[in-house]
């Protein structure tokens, strides 16, 4: 399920982005799509490739990893982002909600640290302090 008021569309900074062409309400759930969970092994290799920055570390003790289908793997990282992820382990699937209201136009972002207040630097920013 993903509300079809969303988009994916270019960034100026971030390549591609997810967006609203609707008002949305704190609290909404907005997307909720299934994952193709990868084991450890195709994770190490998947790690080596492109691939690597639009999966997420999966499992209890994220031993594994997934590739999430829908527009999971597009939303863009915010250390203060406006949705946050859940992850159901049982059901293989990934739901995104709305953390305050969004803006019409506005871009969709989530923290890649997996949680909202984690300010840990990402991969891509290891210089930030």
């Amino acid at each position: 399920m993903i509300k079809p008021y969303l988009y994916v569309d270019k960034t100026k900074r971030k390549g591609r982005g997810v967006f609203t062409k609707e008002k949305i309400p704190a609290g909404t759930l907005i997307e909720v799509s299934p994952v193709i969970v990868l084991s450890y092994d195709d994770t190490e290799i998947v790690d080596k490739t492109k691939l690597h920055n639009y999966i997420f570390l999966w499992g209890v003790r994220e031993t594994r990893s997934c590739v999430a289908l829908g527009f999971c793997s597009i939303y863009n990282h915010s250390y203060d982002p406006n949705c946050e992820y859940e992850m159901d382990f049982e059901a293989d699937t990934m739901s995104i909600k709305t953390r305050r209201e969004i803006r019409k136009g506005e871009e969709l972002s989530i923290n890649y640290n997996g949680e909202v207040t984690d300010t840990s630097p990402v991969w891509f920013d290891v210089k930030r302090k």
